[in-house]
């Protein structure tokens, strides 16, 4: 089922206590789509998802339209929209089984609508062998861990075969191994069962991997929508690009091609004046000596060589903050990297966002790259 918003706007609150929650957005999702909101608290993410879901009601100055297909509900109660919702704090019947958990919709529907309990019966089995968890049909939720319970609570969104699934903060809960863990799963079950789903987070690696497109909110609006990988190596504008990781900034005057920051240089083909440059960690190199065209001493204070890089903090009077740099174990072990240690960073590659432009300007190379 496909998701089609049009001029989606919100206001809370009235008088001079008006405030503005969403701009108007539009939005279209397609059928089968995972679709990750993605941005900071106070962005706007969990009012439009609720919006989406019929729990908030938006602004209809501006024409909203809320289309699930062909079928419009913007004035459609929240039970017949078809939607399946997943909170982050799992939100189960302490006195229930599992089974009567994932059960519960399909025994409260209508007679009518009402599956036979041999139907029922059938459907929660095979939601929970889905979710791995038909052995803990008996259980009660204080008897199983969180990433447990929450499986429980995606299998009873699930039971009522809803349209269009909606998932707010659904691993926030969690700690970060099982985070990971349920992360894959549910990527696995949704391309198995093939639904349409938009989930909320404010974790970027949670996006990037668990979608197919990336929403990035800020301040009511959409900054930017892409694909993971799109997102990550042409951000639209600096908040996209900030917000999707750890960056270093490089401050300083250009004259005559030469970027000057205190005791640093470097070689740039940008126009005089004051400019600043970002970098990803894994964008900077380090190094025992300067080049001719890069001159930035740094000083290691802290090595975190845990995982498949290792993380590297750099200080020095030039850096308006702390930088980091990644660099593979090989690098690690070569330089001999220790506390202290006197080294010289010369960037790969580095990005720039002139002010007052909301697209992003490719930067060319550093001229050492």
């Amino acid at each position: 089922m496909s998701i089609r918003l049009h001029n989606i706007g919100k206001h809370f609150g009235s008088g001079r206590q008006r405030t503005r929650a969403l701009e108007p957005i539009n939005l279209d999702i397609q059928e089968g789509e995972l679709v990750g909101l993605l941005g900071p608290s106070g962005s706007g993410k969990t009012t439009l998802l609720r919006i989406i879901a019929g729990l908030e009601n938006p602004d209809r100055d501006g024409g909203a339209r809320i289309l699930f297909g062909d079928r419009d509900v913007t004035d459609v109660h929240v039970r017949d929209r078809r939607i399946g919702f997943v909170f982050q704090h799992y939100a189960l019947f302490r006195h229930m089984t599992v089974f009567d958990n994932v059960a519960f919709g399909l025994t409260v529907m209508p007679r009518r609508n009402r599956p036979t309990s041999g139907e029922i019966r059938a459907r929660v089995h095979r939601l929970l062998e889905m979710v791995q968890l038909e052995s803990l049909a008996g259980r009660y939720p204080a008897q199983l861990s969180g990433g447990q319970q929450q499986r429980v609570s995606l299998a009873r969104a699930l039971a009522l075969r809803p349209d269009v699934l909606l998932l707010d903060e659904p691993f926030g809960a969690l700690d970060a191994k099982v985070r990971q863990d349920l992360r894959r799963w549910l990527r696995h079950l949704h391309d198995e069962l093939g639904f349409t789903s938009l989930f909320v987070t404010h974790d970027q690696e949670e996006a990037l991997e668990l979608s197919d497109r990336v929403a990035v909110m800020s301040n009511g609006r959409i900054e930017q929508i892409d694909t993971p990988d799109d997102l990550y190596r042409a951000p639209g504008n600096r908040f996209v690009f900030e917000f999707l990781g750890d960056v270093n900034h490089l401050e300083g005057e250009v004259r005559g091609g030469i970027l000057t920051c205190g005791d640093a240089r470097l070689s740039v083909e940008l126009p005089d004046g004051p400019e600043e440059l970002l970098l990803r960690p894994h964008e900077v190199r380090l190094v025992e000596a300067p080049s001719p065209e890069a001159r930035l001493p740094a000083t290691v204070t802290a090595i975190s060589p845990v995982g498949a890089e290792v993380r590297v903090e750099l200080a020095a009077d030039w850096m308006a903050a702390p930088w980091l740099a990644t660099v593979r174990h090989a690098d690690y072990e070569r330089l001999d990297l220790r506390r202290g240690q006197r080294l010289y960073v010369e960037p790969r590659r580095w990005h720039r966002f002139p002010e007052g432009r909301e697209t992003r300007r490719d930067a060319p190379r550093a001229s050492l790259a």
